[in-house]
């Protein structure tokens, strides 16, 4: 769990993100919290897979974002300048390893949370793809 300047600060990330300063692989993800009626932002970085967006989380199955959009069937906001509804679509894990691959090669601060090196094979990062999920953004 985060500390209580870690919410502050992902808070504040989020916000400046979702106006659209931040570099364009960052956005801000809103979604319904699933115990309390308010929006959740988090600030994700995006990665660009054969043409797709996904969002990954560095955290694991237990990231709080990740058991909101469950909980929300997927439907969520993207937010860079404006806020747009998608839904997220979560990709089985037999097919996540090479977007965690190139995920680790765009988000530079988020890769120390994978026991993998990002110059690993994709055999190596399917040894931990069910550990991670990954969500296609769908608009």
């Amino acid at each position: 769990r985060p500390t209580r300047f870690g919410r502050l600060w992902t808070r504040l990330f989020a916000w400046v993100a979702g106006l659209g300063l931040t570099p364009r692989i960052l956005l801000a993800l809103q979604v319904k919290d699933r115990s309390a009626d308010r929006l959740h932002e988090a600030i994700l970085v995006v990665a660009n897979y054969h043409g797709q967006r996904y969002l990954v989380s560095m955290l694991g199955n237990g990231s709080e974002w990740v058991q909101n959009v469950r909980a929300a069937g997927g439907k969520v906001c993207i937010k860079r300048g404006r806020s747009h509804p998608v839904v997220l679509k979560e990709i089985p894990a037999t097919e996540r390893a090479p977007i965690l691959k190139a995920w680790t090669q765009v988000a530079t601060s988020g890769r120390q949370h994978l026991p993998v090196s990002p110059q690993a094979s994709v055999a190596d990062f399917e040894a931990i793809a069910d550990d991670y999920p990954v969500f296609r953004i769908d608009e």
